[in-house]
């Protein structure tokens, strides 16, 4: 009656392997958007930018809403008649954004995808953890082969867009949704994974509150500057009512016997340092902005170039996931490799930094591409081991929609707008200074016009440069507190790890050199035997 496996018997385990990769590659990159065609979307559909913005965002809180409740969709519905089904709800509402010119169907179908996108995960993530084994050399495996799809998906939705156009890509995905279906259906077994489990103890209404506290603040942060934020009665309308969802949330967690979410992983003390390190994560993720603005706006790339720079930091991935799985086999301490996930992602401002000039060529961004390749998979990684570690599976699952949207949709979302807004205040006070040189007695008005092109790509150069500045001086602050911060280690320890010549630790010969005296001592007191 009960399979805790996914396929009939009769499928062989390479076979097993294969099609859960598939799964994975299909998927784990799926979305409402891709940001490798937004700007196609906006083109194609006549919508603004914000609005796609806003339903990249969704597709993050959808999974953050699924996550406390997955384990007991698990439970209720037979493996193979779930899996099917929201394989071909995934096709279906592929296809809806492949023919609607609606933005705001793109932001509730982004909602929906992530939700069930959580679904299928959590069926794939028991098989794999348990053929790996090890829970970190699990997530090394995991974040990199996700991460590199991810990367593939925003290039391809790119290409697509323009060989074709923006709806062929959602046609692709609704075509391999379905046929996944249609394949699973054969192979898969028609079994409960374990004790059926009824619906009606999950809270509807917190889902509903979840969704909307996030939603709106989802708004807020695509619509703030276009809106000019706090001058806007959209924007504070919306701040209010995400305060007050978030509010009813909170009250309405405390007073229920079974809690949509669990608010007591918040009082350990991994949990509030490792949500600590994923908001200054999000500072660092936050510069795709700048970097699309350079990219774009400055170089010149079209979408085609822009989203390549995206599958330059797949070596990186790489290299991260793989170092991951032998630190975790190894059972090393995290601190020294999250240390080098956020020197990575410094080394990639600083390069930014100091080459952002109009001169800049295109093999000019492999390394730092590179390294911030390698930061955001090593910090996937690690961060997301270490606030989760150690924690009761209930507690977790009924937390870690928090933590997921906290990593993926808030401390990004919040840097971001940051960004975008320092970006354009910086832009006009170097507009401002840079016209102080264009005196009348100097240039004509025609060389004044001609270079005005010029004086606007400086201006964002400038701006640009001046945020990554500031994102360095913090991100020194970030590389001191990883250093100085324990990470679960025993206080006040000895260098018990520190050796020297003949293999011993400088303690332990100390320790042997005093029981030598002390011998010694003793004889001497003793007096000569016999």
């Amino acid at each position: 009656m009960y399979n805790k496996g996914l396929y009939n018997d009769w499928v062989l385990k390479p076979i097993q392997l294969l099609l859960i990769v598939l799964l994975l590659a299909v998927v784990m990159p799926i979305g409402g958007v891709y940001t490798g065609n937004i700007s196609y979307l906006v083109s194609g559909t006549g919508a603004m930018t914000e609005y796609f913005m806003w339903a990249n965002y969704a597709t993050t809180i959808g999974m953050g809403a699924c996550m406390p409740i997955v384990l007991r969709m698990k439970m209720r519905f037979k493996v193979r008649d779930k899996m099917v089904f929201l394989l071909v709800l995934l096709g279906l509402l592929s296809y809806v954004n492949a023919t609607t010119l609606q933005p705001m169907v793109f932001v509730f179908t982004s909602l929906i995808i992530g939700f069930m996108k959580m679904m299928v995960t959590i069926e794939l993530f028991l098989p794999l953890m348990m053929m790996i084994g090890n829970r970190g050399m699990f997530y090394g495996v995991f974040y990199t082969f996700v991460l590199v799809m991810n990367q593939v998906a925003v290039y391809y939705s790119a290409q697509f867009a323009l060989l074709y156009n923006w709806q062929q890509f959602y046609i692709l995905t609704s075509v391999l949704c379905f046929t996944l279906a249609l394949i699973h259906w054969i192979f898969m077994h028609n079994k409960y994974f374990a004790l059926k489990v009824p619906l009606h103890y999950i809270d509807w209404l917190s889902i509903l509150l979840f969704i909307s506290a996030f939603m709106f603040s989802a708004y807020v942060y695509s619509f703030g500057r276009q809106q000019d934020w706090l001058n806007s009665k959209n924007i504070i309308s919306a701040s209010i009512a995400a305060f007050i969802s978030f509010g009813l949330l909170t009250v309405r967690q405390l007073t229920l016997k079974r809690p949509y979410l669990s608010f007591k992983i918040f009082k350990k003390n991994n949990v509030l340092h490792g949500l600590f390190m994923l908001f200054w994560l999000g500072m660092f993720l936050g510069t795709a902005t700048l970097q699309s603005t350079f990219a774009v706006g400055v170089l010149g790339y079209d979408q085609i170039t822009n989203a390549r720079l995206s599958m330059l930091m797949v070596p990186g991935i790489i290299v991260a996931g793989t170092i991951a799985v032998f630190w975790f086999k190894k059972e090393k301490p995290l601190k020294m490799y999250i240390f080098s996930g956020f020197s990575a992602m410094m080394g990639y401002a600083l390069i930014m930094y100091f080459s952002m000039v109009l001169e800049f060529n295109y093999e000019n961004w492999y390394l730092p591409m590179f390294l911030k390749g390698y930061g955001m998979c090593s910090l996937f990684i690690s961060v997301w081991f270490y606030t989760l570690d150690k924690l009761e599976m209930d507690d977790m699952l009924a937390a870690i929609g928090l933590v997921l949207v906290w990593r993926t949709f808030l401390a990004v979302g919040i840097f971001s707008a940051l960004y975008s807004w320092f970006q354009y205040h910086f832009q006009v006070i170097a507009i401002g200074d840079l016209a102080v040189y264009m005196d009348g007695m100097n240039f004509s008005p025609q060389n004044a016009a001609a270079n005005m092109k010029a004086v606007q790509l400086n201006a964002v150069i400038i701006a640009t440069k001046k945020i990554f500045g500031y994102i360095i001086l913090v991100g020194f602050g970030v590389l001191f507190y990883v250093l100085t911060h324990h990470f679960g280690a025993k206080r006040f320890q000895y260098l018990r790890f520190i050796r020297v010549l003949g293999g011993k630790s400088v303690i332990a010969r100390r320790r042997l050199h005093e029981r030598k005296k002390l011998l010694e001592e003793i004889k001497d007191a003793a007096g000569p035997a016999g």
